[in-house]
C-alpha cells in the first residue's frame, strides 16, 4: 500500500507476545480508560452546566471540544517526536498524572473561563498517552497481533465513554440538585463533585504506569539514539501522501461524526424525552460499554483475517464501517421514542469503535519505527482537530444558529451522519491498492 520504499511493522518486530507486552498493554489499557472518563464526562453534564453558567448549546460544545482539543492537537506532534527518540513510559506517566490534576481542578472553578481553562489542561495531559502508547505497543506485539493488540487498547474509548455517562448519572441521581458543603473545598454543585471523584483515580494510573519497562525498539533503519529530522519526517508522509491521506483524512471525518454523536446522544433524548440524566446514564453507558467493545473486538478481528489477503486491510474495515453506519446515524436521532433510540444507540456505538484500532495498526505498519510516534501524533492531530474541535461545536452551531433551537437536535445528529459517514467511505477507499 505504501508507494515508496520503508521499513515496516513486520521488519525486525518481535516473534511473539509475552507477559511484559500483556501487562503493558493491561496498564496502557487502564490509563486510556481513565483518559476517556476524564475526557467525556461533560457529556452527561450538560444541563448542570448550562444552567450554571447560563450558556447556549455552541458555548457548551466549545467547552467540550475546542478547550480540550487546543493544546491536545498541538502538543501531540511535539511529544511524538520526543517519544521517538526518549522514555515513552516516562512520558505517559507524566501526562496521566498531570491531566487527573486539571480534571479534579475542573471542579473546583467558579465560571465559563476558569472551565474553559482547566479543560485545556485536561487536553494537554492526555495529549502525552496516544503516540507514546502506540509506539510502545508496536515494539511489543508482533505485526500478525498488532491490529488485535490496537483494538484491544482502543477498549478504552467504549469502556471510559461508557463509565464517564455511568458515574455522571451516579451521582447527579445521588445528590440531586443540592450543593455539597465540603471542609477546605467549599459548597460543590454535583457536576462538580463528578470532575473531583473521576479525576482522583488517576495518580494511582499514573504510578502502575512507571512499572512498565521500555521494549527494544524494532524495525528501525538508524541505531537506537539518531532520530530523523522533520524534513526527513515530512518527506516520507508526502511520497506516501496517498495512504495516509486516505487513513488519517477517514479518520478525521468519523471522529466529527462520533464525538459529535456521543457528546449530545443523551442530552437529545432528554430533551425529546423529558428523560432523567440521572437514570439514561447508567443504561447509555452500559451500551456504550457492551456494544463499543464489542465492536472494537469486532474490528480487530476482521483486519487481522482481511490482513491474510490484503495489506491494506485496516482501511477496507474503515470502509465497511463508514457505510454501515449511514443508517443507524440517521435513523437513531430520528426515533419516535426513547426506547427505539436507545435500541438504535447500539450499532452506532459498534460502528464507532470499530474502526478505530485497524486504523491504528494500519499506519504503524506502515510507518519505521523512528516515526511511528510521530505519525500516530498527526494522525492523533488531525482527528482530534477536527472531531473534538469541530465535531461538538458544528452540533451546538446547528441547534443555535441553523436550525431554530435546543429541540432541533436530533436534527442535527442526523445530517451529522448523513454527510460524514459516506465522506470518510470515499476518503477511505481512495487508499485501498487496486489489485
Amino acid at each position: 500500500m505504501v508507494e515508496s520504499s520503508g521499513v515496516h511493522a513486520s521488519s525486525d518486530s518481535p516473534e511473539h507476545v509475552g507477559p511484559r507486552a500483556n501487562w503493558a498493554l493491561t496498564v496502557l489499557l487502564l490509563a486510556y480508560i481513565l483518559s476517556f472518563i476524564d475526557r467525556n464526562v461533560m457529556a452527561i453534564l450538560v444541563g448542570p452546566i448550562r444552567k450554571s453558567f447560563e450558556i447556549s448549546d455552541f458555548q457548551y460544545g466549545l467547552l467540550h471540544g475546542l478547550a480540550f482539543t487546543l493544546f491536545y492537537t498541538v502538543l501531540g506532534l511535539p511529544i511524538g517526536r520526543l517519544a521517538d527518540r526518549g522514555s515513552r513510559r516516562t512520558i505517559i506517566a507524566v501526562g496521566v498524572l498531570f491531566w487527573s490534576a486539571m480534571t479534579c481542578a475542573c471542579g473546583l472553578v467558579r465560571g465559563f473561563g476558569g472551565l474553559f481553562t482547566a479543560r485545556m489542561g485536561v487536553g494537554i495531559g492526555e495529549a502525552a498517552l496516544s503516540p507514546p502508547a502506540h509506539s510502545l505497543l508496536s515494539d511489543l506485539f508482533p505485526a500478525k497481533s498488532l491490529p488485535r493488540a490496537m483494538s484491544v487498547f482502543t477498549l478504552g474509548i467504549t469502556v471510559g465513554g461508557g463509565m464517564a455517562y455511568m458515574i455522571g448519572g451516579w451521582v447527579l441521581g445521588a445528590v440531586g440538585d443540592a450543593e455539597l458543603a465540603l471542609p477546605v473545598l467549599g459548597a460543590l454543585e454535583p457536576w462538580q463533585l463528578t470532575f473531583i471523584l473521576v479525576g482522583l483515580p488517576g495518580f494511582a494510573v499514573g504510578a502502575l504506569v512507571w512499572t512498565i519497562r521500555e521494549p527494544r525498539r524494532h524495525g528501525r533503519t538508524r541505531g537506537d539514539g539518531q532520530g530523523v529530522s522533520v524534513r526527513e519526517v515530512l518527506s516520507y508522509f508526502r511520497a506516501n501522501a496517498r495512504v495516509y491521506g486516505a487513513i488519517i483524512g477517514s479518520v478525521s471525518m468519523l471522529s466529527v461524526l462520533g464525538y459529535g454523536t456521543i457528546t449530545w446522544y443523551v442530552e437529545m433524548l432528554i430533551r425529546n424525552f423529558g428523560a432523567e440524566a440521572s437514570e439514561l446514564g447508567p443504561t447509555f453507558g452500559w451500551i456504550f460499554i457492551i456494544a463499543g467493545s464489542a465492536g472494537a473486538i469486532t474490528g480487530g478481528l476482521v483486519a487481522e483475517r482481511l490482513a491474510r489477503r490484503h495489506r491494506d486491510a485496516g482501511l477496507r474495515v474503515v470502509v465497511l464501517a463508514s457505510l454501515l453506519w449511514i443508517v443507524p446515524g440517521i435513523a437513531g436521532p430520528l426515533m419516535p421514542t426513547e426506547r427505539a433510540a436507545l435500541m438504535m444507540a447500539a450499532p452506532i456505538l459498534f460502528l464507532m469503535s470499530s474502526y478505530f484500532g485497524p486504523a491504528i495498526a494500519a499506519l504503524q505498519t506502515e510507518t519505521p519505527n523512528e516515526m511511528r510516534a510521530v505519525a500516530s501524533a498527526l494522525l492523533l492531530f488531525a482527528a482530534n482537530l477536527f472531531g473534538l474541535g469541530f465535531g461538538p461545536p458544528l452540533v451546538g452551531a446547528m441547534t443555535t444558529h441553523l436550525l431554530g433551537g435546543d429541540q432541533t437536535l436530533h436534527l442535527a445528529l442526523a445530517i451529522l451522519a448523513a454527510v460524514f459517514a459516506p465522506m470518510a467511505a470515499a476518503t477511505a477507499a481512495s487508499g485501498i491498492q487496486r489489485r
